[in-house]
C-alpha cells in the first residue's frame, strides 16, 4: 500500500481519519481557497479538495493523498467559518428553524499514477428554532468560531439540531469516511 497523506492541518479531519486505523501523515497545502465567480458550492468544494491533494503531489510522489474541503449552505448563501462571536451569533440566528446543508468535497489522489477520485458528499442539518439567549449560551460554552455553520456537531452543537439527514454523518465533521473507504478500496487498500 502506498503511504497515506492527509492534506490538511485540521484536527477534526485527523481524528476522523485515525478511526480507520491506517498509518498516515499530515501536511498542510498552501492553496488559494477563493470562491470563483459563477462557481457553485459543489464545484467549489470539489475543486478545492482536488487542489489540496495535488498541491502536495510533487513533494510526496508515491502517496495516496487525501484532500477535503467543506462549506455550509443556508438557502442559496455559502456560509463559512465565523471567526468571531458576533458572526457566529448572526449565522446561528439566520439558521434558526431552517436547514443548513454541508457540502464536503473529497479527493483521493494517487500521486504515483496521477489518478484522482473526486466527489462531494452532502449532509443536511435541520435546526431547532433558536432564541438569542440560547445561541449566546452555546457560543460561550463551545466557541465554534473555526467551524463552518458556527457549531460543532461532535460536541454540544448537536443540542441545536432538530434532525439530520445524509449518507455519511462523518461528512458533517469534515471528512466523509464512508466515501473515503470506497475510494481507498478502489486503490487496493484493505480496510480493515
Amino acid at each position: 500500500m502506498l503511504p497515506l497523506l492527509l492534506a490538511s492541518s485540521s484536527t477534526y479531519r485527523r481524528e476522523l481519519l485515525s478511526r480507520l486505523r491506517l498509518p498516515f501523515v499530515c501536511s498542510s497545502p498552501d492553496i488559494d481557497e477563493s470562491h470563483r465567480p459563477d462557481e457553485s458550492a459543489i464545484e467549489l468544494v470539489k475543486r478545492l479538495a482536488e487542489q489540496k491533494a495535488r498541491a502536495l503531489a510533487d513533494s510526496h510522489p508515491a502517496h495516496l493523498i487525501i484532500g477535503s474541503d467543506q462549506v455550509a449552505v443556508l438557502g442559496e448563501r455559502i456560509i463559512g467559518k465565523p471567526h468571531t462571536f458576533e458572526n457566529a451569533r448572526e449565522q446561528l440566528m439566520a439558521a434558526s428553524g431552517a436547514s443548513v446543508t454541508f457540502l464536503t468535497g473529497l479527493a483521493l489522489l494517487n500521486s504515483q499514477t496521477g489518478h484522482c477520485q473526486v466527489d462531494c458528499v452532502p449532509f443536511t442539518v435541520h435546526m431547532r428554532v433558536l432564541d438569542q439567549a440560547r445561541v449566546e449560551r452555546y457560543l460561550r460554552a463551545e466557541q465554534p468560531y473555526d467551524c463552518a455553520g458556527s457549531f460543532k456537531a461532535e460536541g454540544l452543537g448537536v443540542s441545536l439540531f432538530q434532525s439530520t439527514e445524509g449518507p455519511d454523518a462523518t461528512s458533517l465533521i469534515g471528512l466523509p469516511l464512508i466515501r473515503l473507504i470506497d475510494m481507498l478500496l478502489a486503490e487496493g487498500v484493505q480496510i480493515p
